[in-house]
């Protein structure tokens, strides 16, 4: 429960932050979070794509 006041916290400043910078930088920083994601997401796959399971 603790954990969930935290997230839902955070994700309230973090909002709040969003709406006082200009639209040009949150559309620049949300495409820096969607790219990590990607690569993340990518690196992910191929690394469980060429492991041997049993």
């Amino acid at each position: 429960m603790l954990f969930l006041v935290a997230a839902l916290l955070l994700l309230g400043v973090v909002l709040g932050t969003v709406a006082h910078v200009p639209l040009a930088v949150s559309s620049a920083l949300a495409a820096g979070i969607a790219l990590w994601l990607a690569v993340f997401a990518y690196r992910e796959r191929h690394a469980r794509s060429g492991r041997i399971t049993d």
